[in-house]
């Protein structure tokens, strides 16, 4: 074999290994976390070590490391200075910006959100958190849980973070003291109860050392648990996905020639495949789905996060800031709802008296905030009196569209559940808004949430919205008060009744699964065995 030839031959062979490289790092999962902790508990260092015990840096990366150690006179490298990249933040030791890192191991591919603690760079913290999968909360083991702790659990709790990871660091500075460690666990277990966080793991680690950050440390044999790392890539985030409302907000229609006409977006939440039936929102239009195609070619089917053209078999007007979804599952559609609002703009605080321009998905449309329901300080987690909205304040607050948005609660659909007010003069992001159930709509449910003041309080309205009110012709009742006009009235035939007369009790079956799994092949094929045996059923 000549040399030339023997060459391509190497060459071919790299590049096919190169492609089954990348194609088995895109097909890994994602998991988006996000840190956040007090100034000095070590955010910033639990990073960098979790990047170089993991083999995640660069020869580059740590040559420049080792340097800025050195010129700072520090003897070891300052892992922390591979995130705090701000001239501020090396001189002062803190962390200002939201800096965004990515690393990836044999099991996972991660995006770190490493956020500022302090409570003025609280809208960074929201900005860093808001598509978190997991927060790492981390508490020196010298000072115990302080209001900053707290602060941060609410913070994750407000923005539907589905795990919370909370690192007990400096254990070296405690002797390693299982005492210190389950005393921290005991006090903030009892805290996190009174919010909306449903999976908290505690792990006591020392970022500086590398003690249960990415290996097991020998210097705490009685913990038996997991290390950092190994959490990260083992906890089960793919239920936390919305597989089930399909939302499709079109964001530009693709028109190359007259034989095609395709809207392009990306999936909010829930699947999609040819050949299912879909309605064009706010028009109510309904069509069939024609065909789904990417960049590298035409797919069975789309799932959240997906970027893709639609087409249809019916021509429907739809354009821009309009919405696809199925037939028998549609948002709720209305220019009035209540949100949690963190406010972002340093210049000027919120404003009833002014409109602002109101961003919901693709959809842009005049806003104005009517009231402000009430303000939550984010130290003592109480509701107060608000006269306004200043830097890095949140509060609860009723907008008026100019227009319909086509929108879930954030407790089912983060993505279909957030918006943004920009300030049409400046164009300035001044606020980032979760939409609640209008629960402080109703006098009465207002002056009740008004006389509570415990942490619980702030977010037992949110975790109320449990169940789904977006399936058509379903109207949840904290969602839409019920007419004083219009009452209940018992038929005559109850369920007793209608027992006896089938021969057979009543029940409802729930089936419950991954997309895919077969739920419905499943349930058909139950109900054919009833109705052939006799049994009533729908």
């Amino acid at each position: 074999m000549s040399s030339s030839t023997n060459n391509e031959h190497v060459s071919g062979r790299k590049d096919h290994e190169l492609a089954d490289i990348t194609k088995e790092y895109l097909n890994k999962d994602l998991l988006r976390f996000t840190t956040a902790g007090s100034v000095d508990d070590g955010k910033s260092t639990l990073i960098g070590r979790l990047l170089y015990d993991s083999k995640a840096i660069f020869q580059d990366q740590l040559d420049s490391l080792k340097k800025s150690s050195e010129l700072r006179g520090e003897k070891n490298v300052n892992l922390a200075l591979l995130t705090d990249g701000l001239r501020a933040e090396r001189e002062q030791g803190i962390t200002i910006d939201v800096a965004y890192r990515y690393f990836a191991t044999p099991r996972r591919k991660f995006i770190i959100a490493d956020t500022p603690g302090h409570e003025q760079y609280t809208r960074n913290m929201v900005t860093g958190a808001s598509t978190a999968d997991l927060a790492i909360i981390l508490i020196d083991a010298r000072n115990g849980v302080l209001t900053q702790s707290r602060r941060h659990g609410f913070i994750a709790s407000l923005l539907d973070t589905p795990h919370v990871l909370v690192c007990v660091n400096k254990m070296d500075l405690v002797d390693y003291s299982q005492e210190v460690f389950q005393s921290i666990v005991d006090e903030y277990t009892d805290f996190s109860s009174k919010l909306v966080i449903h999976d908290v793991t505690f792990v006591p680690i020392s970022a500086l050392e590398g003690d249960n950050v990415v290996h097991r440390s020998k210097n705490m044999p009685w913990y038996d648990g997991t290390s950092v790392l190994h959490h990260l890539e083992t906890v089960t985030i793919s239920a936390d996905r919305n597989l089930v409302d399909f939302r499709f907000p079109v964001q530009y229609v693709i028109r190359p020639h007259q034989d095609f006409r395709g809207f392009a977006g990306t999936v909010s939440s829930g699947t999609i495949k040819p050949g299912e039936d879909v309605v064009a929102l706010p028009s109510m239009r309904e069509s069939r789905v024609k065909s789904i195609h990417t960049h590298h070619g035409e797919l069975d089917e789309a799932i959240e996060s997906q970027a893709i053209v639609i087409t249809l078999e019916d021509e429907i007007d739809v354009s821009r800031g309009d919405m696809l979804v199925r037939r028998h599952n549609i948002p709720r559609i209305d220019n009035k709802f209540e949100a949690i609002l963190c406010w972002m703009d340093e210049t000027k605080p919120l404003s009833t008296s002014t409109h602002y321009h109101l961003q919901h998905g693709t959809r842009l449309v005049r806003g104005y905030v009517n009231e402000l329901v009430y303000k939550i300080d984010v130290n003592t987690l109480h509701r107060t009196d608000p006269e306004s909205l200043e830097l890095n304040e949140i509060g609860r607050v009723a907008i008026t569209a100019a227009q319909p948005i086509l929108f879930d609660s954030y407790h089912d659909n983060r993505q279909n559940g957030g918006f943004i007010l920009i300030d049409p003069a400046s164009n300035r992001t001044v606020a980032a808004g979760m939409i609640r159930p209008d629960l402080h709509s109703l006098p009465e449910a207002r002056n009740t949430a008004a006389s509570q003041t415990t942490p619980h309080a702030d977010t037992a309205g949110e975790a109320s919205d449990a169940g789904r009110p977006n399936l058509a012709g379903v109207v949840s009742a904290i969602e839409h008060p019920v007419s004083p006009n219009v009452s209940w009235d018992r038929g005559s035939v109850d369920r007793e009744a209608r027992e006896q007369r089938n021969g057979h009790k009543a029940t409802i079956v729930w089936f419950t699964g991954l997309s895919g799994s077969g739920k419905s092949t499943i349930a058909k094929r139950v109900e054919l065995e009833l109705f052939s045996a006799g049994i009533h059923t729908m």
